[in-house]
Parts: structure tokens; C-alpha cells; sequence
């Protein structure tokens, strides 16, 4: 995208002026050498947001924004639906609810080098990897239901991990106004044998060291010391996400003809937040998200039960869960007014101030942990939310490093034996079912983490805590 051809605001925030049908400006929030090595498709997808009914503020896009259905990957926008606003099911994204866990061992790195591939080898045995993958559990249709209305509050009172998790998750564990039987038949079954487990493409669990720490005081309010061991999670709702989106794109197609709404891509199909098609959707992606919520707390209790085994009484805590690939209702100012809007964030990660009542007491103080996956054996970063004068894009964030390369151009580059070798010559052990998808996921298809996460930084979508690097990578 050429940077000359947009309004500069500041060094990490350009504007794309209204034009055509654009209800609102689109803005890009990037530095200028982020911004030159996007895809010139965002800009024509941010546009095409920017013209959908009832949105407010602008259409934005965050520094690791990249080409998607319908709406760009790192997408924010929110509808007013006093204003004929929409909800869409290409605003969310196919994994509803994919979003990412991490948790404190309270060990350091010397503690697992002598028994890493012992501990690799466990978890990859014990977290089913792949895609299609099945684990142990097969829920029955009273269970599938349960499951879909209590999320992690569900699997908790199954015993698959601890009460006091519950207020470190978004929502705390449980998203409200979930509607079970908007959820098709066929989804339901996508989704009977695949909790807890991890899926394909990029998502992971990596046992990750604490390699620098950028603001030592939120690092001690989250418990995060360098040197010392965390465990990350990566997934979302697996086939039951997927199906919800496919189904709901064919219907909000017909949705939109009916509204009298012209889409500027038929990738947007929606319909009214206030339409019967528009609040059976919210209820099933509501049920999605409850759906990704369980399979992360599932997923969380079996590398518990792995860590046990070799760290006895060394038991992980939660530090936070939080999701992207979301559309929630919210409250929030635009101009000198408060709205009730539906913010759409499809690869973006909600991203609440310090002293946002919605936050635990513990982490009160110190804003939202922002917990951003990096690409396999580069690193991540956890950062905290801020700007409680006002969060900037709806109190949003970046959600990962965002792909440079597709997956077919990263096939064509890269074996995935070759990566699995450098990386073990690195000190990064991957387990993996798929030598196809190691190379889909090699570091180098995605954009540079510590760039995205320092335009992110700059621009005031979240601030830096500290910096994550691998050790340990299971994938599907």
C-alpha cells in the first residue's frame, strides 16, 4: 500500500479520506514501512467496511492487518444498531472465537532443559494435534448443548480445571446470550469429538521462556518473571466456528437483498444487528465462542496434568485467556456521546485500559493482558491494555504477527523437515503430525513480530510488557 497515498495522522496512523459510497474514513495504523508491505487488497477490503450501514467512527486496521474474506485479517469495525447497523459474519472471521491462553509455571528454563524432550513428547501425546484431529472426549447431545451455553464455566464443573480460572478468561469463561439451537445439526457434529483439541494451520501450544521484560511493573503485577517458563495456547472453535460462518455467509447474502443493503463485496454479506437473521447469528457465534472458551480450558487442564507429571506440586496458573475473531456488544464514546455498538474484530484483540471494571481485581491496575502469538519459533509478546482516557479503534489491539507469504507460496519455499532441523539447532523443539503444515507456518511467512508489536506500542493500542520466546512448539 503506498503511504504517499493516504493522510498521514502520525508515524503509526493513516487515513483513507471517505470517497464513493464510504460512510466513514478507513484508518490504518502502521508505520510507514508496515504500511508499504501490505497488500493493496486491505485497503480496498477497509473501504468496503467503511461503507457498510450503521458503522460509526471509522473502519480501521491494525499494524498486522493482512488480505481476508471479507473483511481485512486485523479488521475493527462497530455498528450502531439504532442506526440500522450490522452484524457480519466475514467481520468475525471461520474460527469464531480463536483466541489465545497463557499460563505461569512459576519454573525457569534450567528447571526444563533436562527433561524437554521427555516434556515435548508428553504434550504432543496428550493434545491432539491436526486436522480433523479427535481426542477422548465425545460429548453427548445433553453435554454438546451444556457445553455451548457454559463455555468454560462448563468445563470447570466437569473438573477439567479450577474455579478461580474462570475470572481470568474473558466474559468470565462464559459468553451470555448464547442460543444452542441456532447451531445447525451438521456443526454440532463437526464439533462432538474435537474438544480439546488444537486444530491446524497456526494454531499451538508452546512452552515459552520469558526472554525480556519491557515494563517491569505490569511484569510483576501479571507474574511474569524473566528467565521463568510460561505455556501458551493457541486455538479456537474448531469445525463447529467454521460451519457457523459458512452456513451464515448464505444466509446473510439473502439477508442483505432483503434489507435493501447493495454490498460492496459479496464477501460482506450481513444483516441487521435488529433483523431475525442478525440475532440468530449473535446467538450461535455466541455459542462458538463458548464452544472455543471450553477447548481452551480443556486444552489448559490436560498441559496441567502433562506438568504435574514431571514438576509435582509446581501447579500452572492462569494468567489470562482472551479471544479475537469476536463481534460483542459494547459501550463506548464516539464524539459526545456513549453508544451500545457491535464491535466486529476479526484478528484483532480487545484490548481494556487499567481500571476497566470488566477486569479481575488482581490485573485492575494494570490493563487487560494482550496476549500476541508470533510465528513458529520467532517469539510472542504479552501486552497490556491502555490509553484510559479513551482506547483508540474501540479499545482494540493486534493479535499476532499477520502472514507475509500465503501458505501455498510457503509450501513452495520451505520443507518442513528443514524448518523442524533449524529450529531444533535454534533450541526450539517442534512436535508436529504435519510436515506440510510446519512449512505453511514457517517464521519467515509472517511479518516481523517485534515490528507489528512496536507500531502497536507507538501508535497506543497496547503497551509493551514482555517478550516471549519459544522452547517447546506443538502444532497440528
Amino acid at each position: 500500500m503506498d503511504p504517499e497515498s493516504l493522510t498521514r495522522i502520525d508515524d503509526n496512523c493513516w487515513k483513507i479520506e471517505p470517497r464513493g459510497r464510504m460512510r466513514v474514513p478507513a484508518m490504518v495504523f502502521a508505520d510507514r514501512a508496515l504500511l508499504a508491505a501490505m497488500d493493496e487488497k486491505v485497503r480496498e477490503q477497509l473501504c468496503n467496511v467503511a461503507c457498510l450501514p450503521g458503522i460509526v467512527e471509522a473502519a480501521y486496521a491494525m499494524p498486522d492487518a493482512h488480505w481476508g474474506y471479507g473483511f481485512p485479517i486485523g479488521g475493527v469495525a462497530a455498528f450502531d444498531p439504532e442506526e440500522g447497523g450490522v452484524v457480519s459474519a466475514g467481520g468475525v472471521g471461520f474460527d469464531i472465537s480463536c483466541g489465545v491462553r497463557t499460563m505461569l509455571t512459576g519454573l525457569r528454563r534450567e528447571d526444563i532443559e533436562p527433561v524437554k524432550d521427555r516434556l515435548a513428547d508428553a504434550l504432543f501425546a496428550t493434545v491432539p494435534a491436526g486436522l480433523g484431529r479427535h481426542g477422548e472426549i465425545r460429548l453427548s447431545d445433553r453435554e454438546l448443548e451444556a457445553m455451548l451455553a457454559g463455555g468454560a464455566v462448563w468445563a470447570v464443573a466437569r473438573g477439567w480445571g479450577r474455579p478461580e480460572d474462570l475470572e481470568r478468561i474473558e466474559e468470565g469463561g462464559r459468553a451470555a446470550g448464547a442460543d444452542p439451537e441456532a447451531v445447525s445439526f451438521r456443526a454440532r457434529e463437526r464439533q462432538r469429538a474435537e474438544m480439546g483439541t488444537l486444530g491446524s494451520g497456526n494454531h499451538y501450544l508452546e512452552v515459552q521462556e520469558v526472554a525480556e521484560i519491557a515494563d517491569e511493573e505490569t511484569a510483576r503485577g501479571y507474574g511474569l518473571l524473566r528467565g521463568e517458563v510460561v505455556v501458551t495456547i493457541h486455538c479456537g472453535s474448531r469445525g463447529l466456528g467454521h460451519q457457523i460462518g459458512t452456513e451464515f455467509l448464505r444466509e446473510m447474502v439473502v439477508a442483505a437483498s432483503a434489507a435493501g443493503i447493495a454490498l460492496p463485496d459479496r464477501e460482506l454479506a450481513c444483516a441487521p444487528v435488529r433483523s431475525a437473521v442478525g440475532q440468530r447469528y449473535l446467538g450461535a457465534m455466541r455459542a462458538a465462542i463458548n464452544c472455543a472458551l471450553a477447548n481452551r480450558q480443556i486444552i489448559g487442564h490436560l498441559a496441567r496434568q502433562v506438568f504435574e507429571r514431571f514438576f509435582p506440586g509446581r501447579p500452572l496458573r492462569l494468567l489470562y485467556d482472551v479471544s479475537h475473531n469476536t463481534c460483542k456488544e459494547e459501550r463506548h464514546p464516539v464524539g459526545d456521546r456513549r453508544l451500545d455498538l457491535f464491535v466486529h474484530r476479526k484478528g484483532a484483540t480487545r484490548a481494556l485500559p487499567p481500571g476497566d471494571p470488566a477486569l479481575p481485581e488482581a490485573l485492575r491496575p494494570f490493563g487487560q493482558p494482550v496476549l500476541i502469538g508470533g510465528s513458529m519459533g520467532t517469539g510472542s509478546w504479552i501486552l497490556a491494555g491502555t490509553r484510559p482516557d479513551g482506547p483508540r479503534a474501540f479499545a482494540s489491539a493486534i493479535h499476532g504477527a499477520g502472514r507475509a507469504l500465503s501458505r501455498h507460496q510457503a509450501r513452495k519455499r520451505w520443507r518442513g523437515e528443514e524448518i523442524v532441523a533449524r529450529l531444533a539447532r535454534e533450541g526450539v523443539l517442534v512436535r508436529s503430525v504435519s510436515m506440510r503444515g510446519v512449512a505453511e507456518e514457517a517464521p519467515d511467512a509472517y511479518k516481523d513480530i517485534d515490528a507489528v508489536v512496536n507500531a502497536a506500542h507507538r501508535a497506543g493500542l497496547a503497551r509493551k510488557v514482555a517478550r516471549l520466546r519459544p522452547l517447546i512448539v506443538i502444532k497440528g
